[in-house]
């Protein structure tokens, strides 16, 4: 008896471990996820703008949920500053920059210098620059642009990265990390 229940007791610890496994190899948004499993049953946000001199710190998904107040302050403080527009932005892009925060184990806001961009100001940016696409995960409000004080571009690359669940960009001239939710895919600006 003793025997089967340690055959058994390894049968599922071999079909856990396997379940696991393939769980963390599919390259999904459970990966940031997993990032912020650890932090508990709450995911926080917070940042600065430089711009509009707005700060938002705010818990915007509790035991399982999104809370939609928070999402709705998360989307009126990543508008477009130029046009004063905004729109829904997508939650899945929040987490990665929730995750990857998470992993640097700091306390400093982040200083969002671009979140929704109006297809006007996106018009006008890619005007003077060719590193702006033409049809931006900006325009989606799917991608953030992010700096920290505390942390070099190469540990917000390397955090954004570790989580696997969309695109990275590196703009070191510039001093900032770009962060998606689309394709995981990485480059340098």
């Amino acid at each position: 008896m003793t025997n089967d229940t340690s055959t058994m007791i390894s049968r599922r610890g071999l079909l856990g471990a396997f379940a696991a496994t393939a769980l963390i190899a599919t390259p999904t948004y459970s990966n940031a996820f997993g990032f912020l499993r650890g932090a508990g049953d709450i995911r926080r946000i917070k940042m600065y703008s430089g711009r509009t001199g707005e700060s938002i710190d705010t818990i915007y998904w509790v035991d399982g949920d999104y809370i939609s107040e928070a999402l709705t302050e998360v989307n009126h403080f990543m508008r477009d500053w130029r046009t004063g527009t905004s729109t829904n932005i997508d939650a899945r892009t929040v987490d990665i920059m929730a995750a990857s925060h998470n992993l640097m184990n700091i306390s400093e806001p982040y200083m969002l210098l671009s979140g929704y961009r109006s297809p006007k100001t996106n018009a006008m940016l890619r005007s003077k620059s060719s590193g702006v696409a033409k049809n931006s995960l900006h325009m989606r409000g799917q991608a953030a642009d992010l700096r920290l004080k505390s942390r070099s571009i190469a540990q917000m690359t390397k955090a954004a990265s570790a989580c696997a669940s969309g695109g990275v960009g590196t703009y070191s001239r510039s001093n900032f990390v770009h962060m998606d939710c689309g394709p995981v895919r990485s480059w340098r600006g």
